[in-house]
């Protein structure tokens, strides 16, 4: 007869091909039709609440893997808290106003971008957004991201545009904004100031040139080594065109200076550079006729080399030793440092740059030329009347613009402010980081060394498309109205029509009837410019966490990468504690940047790129969480299609342990065939600690958002604990035993157990495939109610095991063992001696200890070894016999030799009981019981 037909062999729907490009867009529509999330929603409402906050991509093109990663980062954390019995919405967002939405704009309407009314063109942009937002949404379900889809925040919804305005006027009527005539950074490509978090520094190439500034009126009182009238202060720069600019040399209050003899002149360096400058410079001819201090020169005076005018003498301690002279060009209009000095000493701010990187009349004979073309001109007219006395190039890290990619500049223009001392926000800003919980750590001390040093923070824009600053001025003497009458019409109109309120209404309708200005005008105007749009997004927890009913504030969490300390985490930071006197996060976690294999940065260029739709059509979303899960975020991020190939490997083989559990659970109904505790083997308790100990490993792991620890311990516990040990030892008990049987329903308990608990575990990663493997286990119908999936469910419970540390130890021991004999039986194999480990008879030979426990422990050995027979060796090898001697256990000696009997055509062991039933002649005493009590 055959007797594979009386074996319990496995049974599942659930295949070994996941087919998941395919068989995830059919789950991703059934969860959107069921409308799983607002039932999820529905289901957690009495929980504890635990929000992330989502941080907005820009509505911009299509989403990359970095976004990718973001997105399925945020999904893990929010489905694992979920599971461990939180209400945990997801609101998703987009940020949707700025520069790069207006630039693609513009060249969409070519040569109309001149002419168009600005409401059109605002009409165009807000247009432009949303075509994006429907494909990035679209993109990010894909990935199998629960959230609120049909309702996210965008930051051009008029409720959001009106909660922009309402928190800038907090900050005005509390005189927190300022204008000041200062330097930002300005592009001048996109023709707009610029904020910290929107420049970037790349490597750049500049002009290193040395200039000479005679010396004003006669210095010898300062030293007698400055007499007579061919003194010159010699300072370098790496920006000639600023030279327009200069209204100062500044020195160090506290440095000595040398009077540098050259041909008939005397040059003023610092004396620690002198050796290095005319090194530079490849002079040897000059010497020092004399030192002195700075202080005797503040406020004296010299010549600018070719603007017709004096520049001043003055002292700044910024000044350094690390390049250049130790006389440092000040142009108060082009740098910050030398802003602070200009204000200091009641320089004039000079900026003779436009908009667009064009000289004004201010710059002379070089009016109407770009800068930095400018440069080579400058530098030829400098070296011809004898001014620039050294010329060479430079390689350093330069600020550019982080959309256009071109280099910016610092410029001069009247701009608006939050100011970082008014209201001591600086100081209150620090106070709250170090109440905030990083992740990493070190994010803190980024952050606060950030705020530490940053500016005021530039709040204008000089362009079309954002919220506007919502400010009225007087036309007369420009005192701004502070009024929270104005106030309320801007909100009311903002949340009726949008901020184009702004634009579409004149001035009059904002102002009370009648107001007069403290000067007696009755003309105001409107501000023009636009807010930064960091300004937008960081005020999100006012518009969206304080305004959504399902949402709190503060947020348990934002997390964003790692460039957010100097963006949206900052932004948030300085809106929420300038308003709310409280940060608007109690943790922020971080994320390194997606690289490639190689850890090179990608680049279309380079063609490293790898694209979040081209993974999924290849591998499914389910193996981007999976790499996602994988990865440190803490550092840099790796990616490769070799990185994706393992990860999907790995994949396979906690897939293929999933399936073995749902093949042996196809008869099993816990309702009725679970066993009792008590009727589990020892090696039943021991595989239920051994998940005992995988559940407080991942559990603890997503608490402290460790998940490249949860995929090493998953990984680990499918493919090693379970696979390689435990399921490889119960085939025969599984297969074999009566379907009935105690010690079948027993193995299944345990399966079943470790199986609910380990999909579980899995969903906040693996949720396609623990929602399929749930579904097969419970036998849910494919378009059963989703109230029965996996996603109703939290975390498996704590366990309370009979296995004490000493059984444990045991097993460590016997696990010990099996190896060693593992490592033999390959040996057999690979010289032909046995086939299957079960044609094998192993002999064993040790000593003190191991002899005792292996004693004790002899029928244990034998099972878990998965062989026919375990003897003790007592001779000398035998013919067709291998011999390996363990390098682990000091004197365990292993022979494998080829097991005597017949082999059981139902069990396959090799047994000398085969033959003595003569109603079936071809199995073992054990198989002829359990055949014995079947129907056949």
């Amino acid at each position: 007869m055959d007797y594979r037909d009386t074996l319990n062999l496995p049974k599942t729907g659930f295949k070994m091909k996941a087919n998941l490009a395919q068989k995830e867009p059919m789950v991703l529509k059934r969860w959107d039709k069921a409308h799983l999330y607002q039932k999820i929603q529905d289901a957690g409402k009495e929980k504890p609440l635990f929000v992330l906050h989502d941080g907005p991509p820009y509505a911009n093109g299509n989403i990359h893997l970095g976004t990718a990663f973001n997105k399925i980062l945020k999904d893990i954390i929010l489905r694992s808290k979920r599971m461990a019995g939180f209400n945990a919405p997801y609101i998703p967002g987009w940020d949707c106003h700025g520069l790069p939405i207006e630039h693609n704009v513009d060249k969409e309407l070519g040569e109309k971008k001149k002419t168009i009314p600005k409401l059109s063109k605002r009409s165009a942009c807000r247009k432009y957004a949303n075509k994006w937002i429907k494909t990035q949404k679209e993109q990010f379900k894909r990935l199998g991201v629960l959230g609120d889809w049909d309702e996210p925040y965008l930051t051009i919804n008029y409720s959001y545009e009106a909660a922009i305005a309402r928190e800038f006027n907090k900050f005005l009527l509390s005189d927190a904004v300022v204008r000041n005539r200062k330097p930002v950074y300005w592009c001048s490509t996109c023709t707009t100031a610029l904020a910290e978090a929107e420049v970037e520094y790349h490597d750049h190439t500049s002009p290193s040139i040395y200039v000479k500034f005679k010396a004003s009126g006669d210095l010898s009182d300062v030293s007698p080594c400055l007499a007579g009238d061919n003194v010159y202060f010699v300072i370098w720069t790496t920006t000639p065109w600023t030279l327009p600019a200069n209204m100062a040399v500044a020195l160090h209050p506290e440095f000595t200076y040398a009077a540098v003899k050259i041909d008939d002149q005397i040059w003023i360096l610092a004396q620690e550079l002198v050796e290095k400058v005319m090194a530079e410079m490849e002079r040897s001819d000059y010497s020092i006729v004399g030192t002195f201090g700075a202080e005797k020169l503040e406020k004296r005076s010299c010549q600018h080399p070719f603007m017709g005018r004096e520049s001043l003498v003055v002292l700044a301690d910024y000044v350094t030793v690390e390049a250049g002279t130790g006389c440092v060009h000040t142009a108060p209009g082009h740098g910050a440092d030398d802003y602070l000095t200009g204000l200091r000493y009641g320089l004039e701010i000079l900026s003779p740059v436009n908009a667009d990187g064009i000289y004004t009349s201010e710059a002379g004979k070089y009016m109407g030329q770009k800068v930095p073309g400018v440069n080579k001109q400058l530098n030829a007219d400098m070296t011809a009347d004898g001014s620039l006395v050294h010329e060479a190039s430079i390689g350093h890290s330069y600020p550019h613009c982080w959309r256009c990619k071109e280099p910016v500049m610092y410029r001069a223009t009247p701009q608006w402010f939050i100011s970082m001392e008014n209201n001591d926000l600086r100081k209150r800003a620090l106070a709250e980081i170090e109440k905030v919980q990083w992740t990493p750590a070190w994010g803190m001390q980024r952050i606060f060394s950030m705020v530490e040093g940053r500016p005021d923070w530039c709040l204008s824009r000089q362009r079309s498309w954002g919220v506007p600053l919502t400010v009225i001025s007087c036309s007369d003497c420009g005192e701004i109205v502070k009024s929270q009458e104005v106030v309320e019409t801007i909100d009311q109109l903002f949340l009726k029509e949008g901020a184009d309120a702004w634009f579409s209404h004149e001035v009059s309708d904002f102002l009370p009837e009648g107001l007069t200005c403290s000067c007696g005008s009755t003309a105001f105007e409107k501000e023009e410019d636009i807010l930064d749009v960091w300004f937008d997004s960081g005020v999100s927890h006012a518009a969206v966490c304080e305004m959504r009913e399902e949402l709190d504030a503060p947020a348990d969490l934002y997390l964003e990468g790692s460039d957010q300390h100097r963006g949206w985490f900052q932004s948030s930071l300085l809106t929420s504690v300038g308003n709310r006197e409280r940060a608007p996060f109690k943790g922020v976690l971080t994320h390194g940047y997606v690289v490639d294999g190689k850890g090179k940065k990608m680049s279309k260029s380079v063609g490293n790129v790898v694209v979040p739709s081209e993974v999924i059509e290849k591998y499914g979303a389910e193996i981007l969480r999976l790499w996602v899960s994988s990865e440190d975020y803490r550092d840099d991020i790796k990616v490769s299609d070799e990185i994706l190939k393992q990860v999907s490997d790995s994949y396979r083989k906690i897939r293929n342990t999933i399936r073995y559990f749902l093949g042996n659970l196809d008869d099993f109904d816990p309702a009725c065939n679970r066993v009792d505790d008590s009727e589990l083997l020892e090696l039943d308790r021991w595989a239920l600690a051994k998940f005992e100990e995988l559940r407080l490993k991942v559990t603890g792991a997503y608490e402290r958002y460790e998940f490249h620890s949860i995929y090493q311990n998953l990984n680990y516990f499918c493919g090693t604990t379970m696979s390689s040990f435990y399921l490889d030892i119960l085939k025969d008990r599984l297969y074999t035993s009566g379907t009935d049987s105690t010690l079948r329903r027993a193995a299944q308990t345990v399966l079943y157990h470790i199986l609910d608990g380990l999909l579980k575990l899995m969903s906040p990663i693996l949720s396609f495939t623990a929602a399929e493997a749930w579904d097969s286990l419970y036998k849910n119908k494919e378009n059963g109610p989703l109230e029965s999936s996996i996603f109703f469910t939290e975390f498996p419970q704590a366990q309370v095991i009979d296995c004490d540390e000493k059984m444990m130890a045991k097993w460590a021991e016997l696990l010990n063992v099996r190896s060693e004999i593992t490592k033999a039986l390959e040996i057999a194999r690979r010289e032909k001696i046995i086939g299957h480990s079960l044609e094998a008879e192993v002999l064993v030979k040790a000593e003190g200890d191991l002899a005792t426990f292996l004693q004790s422990e002899w029928q244990t050995v034998k099972e878990i070894s998965i062989i026919s027979e375990l003897s003790k060796l007592e001779t000398e090898e035998q013919q067709e016999a291998i011999r390996y001697e363990s390098e682990i256990l000091e004197g365990f000696i292993i022979e494998v030799r080829p097991a005597t009997g017949e082999k059981c055509s139902r069990c396959w062991i090799r047994s000398t009981t085969v033959g003595e039933n003569p109603s079936h002649p071809e199995i073992c005493d054990r198989c002829s019981g359990v055949v014995a009590k079947m129907d056949l």
